[in-house]
């Protein structure tokens, strides 16, 4: 007897999280990991802005943090040296911030696609406004020339993903001035407010982004959801802080 084939449904939960600490979000990062590790969630897409935040990953070097501790204090900056790939990066108000924790398993278990296709959601959503965003060879993220409008930094554990891309949107760019961007010195940052000449409305460009990740990851259902487990004693327990 002739079998079809089976055709297993993928849904995306997508969850705004708006302005959140780095730390809140990263242990939100790790609680959903776990629950999509036991396959108690579905596969998640987390959108969200950080307070002005620098992050270094595992293999950063500490020079390219040249903001002195005055410069820190006097700017409100935190600092966190965090479990991703990459260097260096900033966070901050009118940036957009994605944190997918997705299974690979039921996508395709490849590390090196996966990013690529981070990237193309990024470049689909700025060829939208008429730039021509593309990638550098060599480099990570998602640049237009050799201006870098959106860093992007992983981690896979068991196959789940966290960390993602820091898409600079109504950025102020200034912030960049405290670092060496990913440890290149030889490149310029720029926001899709800066080429585009125009402010940008963010919940549109979240949903331009959802819209090209249930794309290009294919997933046959998407959803707006809310982190049911979050709540302020969850995280006081840790000694830990929500903003909100």
């Amino acid at each position: 007897m002739h079998m079809g084939r089976l055709s297993i449904s993928r849904l995306l939960q997508h969850i705004d999280l708006g302005i959140i600490g780095y730390k809140e979000a990263w242990d939100i990062q790790k609680e959903l990991l776990k629950k999509r590790t036991l396959n108690e969630i579905p596969d998640t897409l987390l959108l969200l802005q950080h307070p002005h935040t620098y992050t270094l990953g595992k293999v950063a070097d500490r020079k390219n943090l040249v903001g002195s501790d005055k410069y820190l204090k006097d700017n409100n900056i935190a600092v966190y040296d965090i479990d991703r790939g990459g260097d260096i990066t900033y966070h901050g108000p009118g940036q957009v911030v994605g944190y997918p924790i997705i299974d690979l398993k039921e996508w395709k278990q490849d590390t090196h696609l996966y990013l690529r296709s981070l990237e193309e959601v990024i470049l689909q959503v700025c060829k939208g406004y008429g730039l021509k965003a593309g990638r550098n060879e060599g480099l990570t993220g998602v640049w237009i020339e050799d201006r870098k409008i959106c860093a992007i930094g992983i981690k896979v554990s068991r196959w789940v993903t966290m960390h993602g891309f820091a898409f600079n949107v109504n950025t102020d760019l200034s912030f960049f001035q405290g670092i060496i961007p990913c440890g290149i010195t030889d490149k310029e940052v720029t926001s899709l407010q800066k080429e585009t000449g125009m402010s940008i409305d963010l919940n549109q460009i979240n949903e331009k982004i959802i819209n090209k990740f249930v794309s290009i990851f294919g997933y046959d259902e998407t959803v707006a959801s809310e982190l049911p487990f979050l709540n302020t004693a969850h995280f006081e327990e840790k000694g830990e802080k929500i903003n909100g």
